[in-house]
């Protein structure tokens, strides 16, 4: 069983081991990335920015780790206090594990740290349309969807609209 915990920087060659092996398979989904971030010390450097912002409350970035090892990524990003207390979440899970519920149970960890531990009133995610395997993780965690952004981030190279979801802490 996988379970989520806050990243460290021990995490990094790990995570860039990782992430390299998945650079294929996540392609599609991500930004073009430098080839520097699939190294130790690029993730080094990701890892510390979002330390710097965990300790700012504004990001509480985790990692998936099953049977010892980090296998994924589910963070919560632009925390925002005040009347808004929202944050947007992503994640990713290695290529091996997917389709096994490991992307589900991390996202479902982080909803209830989100509002039982952080008091948060609401968490967004975004997809792109065609990323059915992503939209049905959040809808079994019972994000639900309520728009479509044309053109929102700038995926694999090109702008890309994306499925916009939310889910409220009732």
């Amino acid at each position: 069983m996988s379970a989520t915990r806050l990243i460290s920087i021990a995490d990094a060659p790990e995570l860039a081991a990782l992430l390299l092996d998945n650079q294929l398979h996540l392609a599609p989904w991500e930004p073009h990335r430098p080839d520097a971030y699939f190294t130790p010390d690029g993730q080094r450097q990701v890892i510390e920015d979002l330390l710097r912002q965990y300790d700012h409350g504004t990001a509480l970035p985790h990692v998936i780790v099953e049977d010892g090892r980090v296998i994924g990524r589910v963070t919560l990003t632009t925390i925002v206090r005040g009347p808004f207390q929202s944050a947007s979440l992503g994640y990713f899970v290695d290529a091996h594990r997917t389709g096994r519920g490991v992307a589900t149970e991390a996202v479902r960890q982080m909803c209830r740290i989100s509002f039982a531990d952080l008091g948060l009133h609401r968490i967004e995610a975004g997809t792109l349309v065609h990323n059915l395997r992503s939209q049905r993780v959040l809808e079994h965690n019972g994000f639900q969807r309520y728009g479509l952004a044309p053109r929102y981030l700038r995926i694999a190279g090109d702008w890309q609209d994306h499925v916009l979801y939310q889910l409220l802490n009732e």
